[in-house]
């Protein structure tokens, strides 16, 4: 969300970033709206100052006057609440399209339409070159039994699955790994809650709107209604999280922090979960995409400053080229062009390993800079030297996923024989060099 002052007189960036990031919204109708809205505040700020007056010299009056005092605070009572139920009609559509307010890409962001518009902008580790068939995650996990795609199904439904024996070893030795490597960072590690209130989403942003859409937010909302401490049905709506990012951001929600604290570096551990009702028929077989998995995720905290926000950002998509090489996976970085940047977001980067299987590469983390958009929403900030009260700026991106990086590291290190070297970072955890 930005600041109205900030859209009024910047209103052509703000059409642009609407153009660019093709926006459903019609910024004039926002203005003409918070227009309408100011002048009603206007009128009613009027209205309750004379209301105040006449109070004020009430007690002075004599009876014969008290008493049309009196007919004028009745009529301006009715003023005021005819004057309430238009600025409440008003706000609501006002705060509806607040929201879709974006934030302005950073003047460097690459233009592009889509996904096709995105720019390579580093690449590390050489592809390698089988000289046998290969095979993909799908039928390595079924030869080994690490991977049971079809009791999957069966016991959680279309995109389920079962992870066994070593490949449990192999899949928490990696998210343990980056949970150990983003705590020597200096990123304070948190198993945060998955299921939490509207807030925590709408503020990071996981709604296209002001409240959940099935039709268009990937997220589940729980059905069952919670019982609050009186044992009585709570009437709050909960929702699972598709990444740590919503529940660690809405910790300090309300909070003013202190400058001296930021930038504050969290690592976050969650099961995720995704209903991905935007990718129907997409990656239908194997665990590409999943309604659940497990991911390592970085969240800075930041002081309203450009320069050292991008420097953070660099710093996350560091330790995400770190954990890679470790592993030893191939990958490359795109940079995110701004018709494929999501509404809040001021820049982004997303990681990509090489999957053999695909002959291409697989998304495997995002970083994302969204300013003080998530911020504003959330009510979070600090309080500069001076004492001067700003929004922080809020940082996230992925360390590692579960399933793609699982994928990457089956497909990439398989053998002739059908077994699978263990990366040697993470033979500790798996207990032996090669799963057979």
């Amino acid at each position: 969300m930005l600041d109205i002052k900030f859209i009024r007189d910047n209103a052509d960036k703000v059409k642009k970033a609407i153009a660019d990031k093709k926006i459903g919204l019609d910024l004039d109708e926002l203005l003409d709206l918070d227009a309408k809205r100011r002048d009603l505040i206007t009128e009613l700020e009027s209205l309750q100052a004379l209301k105040n007056q006449i109070s004020k010299e009430f007690p002075k009056l004599s009876a014969g006057e008290k008493k049309t005092k009196l007919l004028e605070i009745e009529e301006v009572d009715g003023k005021t609440g005819s004057l309430k139920l238009r600025l409440e009609s008003v706000l609501e559509d006002y705060e509806n399209l607040m929201c879709k307010v974006p934030t302005i890409p950073a003047a460097d962001t690459p233009p592009g339409n889509d996904e096709r518009g995105n720019v390579e902008v580093s690449k590390w580790g050489k592809i390698r070159e089988f000289d046998f068939p290969l095979k993909d995650h799908i039928t390595l996990g079924k030869d080994l039994d690490i991977l049971d795609l079809d009791r999957g199904a069966k016991v959680g439904g279309y995109r389920g699955y079962y992870i066994k024996n070593d490949g449990v070893l192999l899949m928490m030795g990696f998210l343990f790994h980056a949970l150990k490597k983003m705590s020597a960072k200096g990123f304070s590690p948190m198993i945060p809650p998955t299921l939490v209130k509207q807030f925590a989403l709408f503020g990071s942003g996981y709604f296209k709107g002001r409240d959940y859409s099935p039709d268009t937010d990937e997220i589940y909302m729980v059905g069952s209604p919670d019982i609050d401490e009186t044992g009585k049905a709570s009437k709050e709506k909960k929702f699972l999280v598709g990444t740590a990012e919503p529940s660690i951001l809405a910790y300090y929600a309300g909070e003013v922090l202190e400058s001296a604290q930021l930038p504050m570096r969290n690592s976050g551990f969650s099961q995720c979960y995704r209903s991905e009702i935007g990718s129907y028929g997409k990656d239908t077989k194997g665990i590409y995409r999943v309604h659940e998995f497990m991911k390592i995720e970085q969240v800075i905290l930041a002081p309203a400053n450009i320069e050292a926000a991008d420097a953070l950002q660099q710093e996350m998509l560091s330790i995400s080229k770190e954990l890679h090489e470790e592993l030893g996976l191939p990958y490359r970085v795109l940079r995110i062009c701004a018709g494929d940047l999501g509404a809040g977001k001021y820049k982004q980067f997303d990681m990509e390993a090489w999957i053999p299987s695909r002959n291409a590469y697989g998304e495997t983390g995002s970083s994302s800079n969204f300013l003080d958009w998530q911020s504003r929403r959330l009510n979070v900030k600090y309080k500069t030297q001076t004492g001067e009260k700003k929004y922080v700026y809020m940082l996230n991106n992925t360390a590692l996923p579960s399933p793609r990086i699982f994928i990457a590291i089956l497909e990439n290190y398989q053998q002739k024989d059908g077994s699978v070297v263990v990366p040697e970072i993470l033979r500790p955890y798996v207990g032996k060099d090669v799963i057979k």
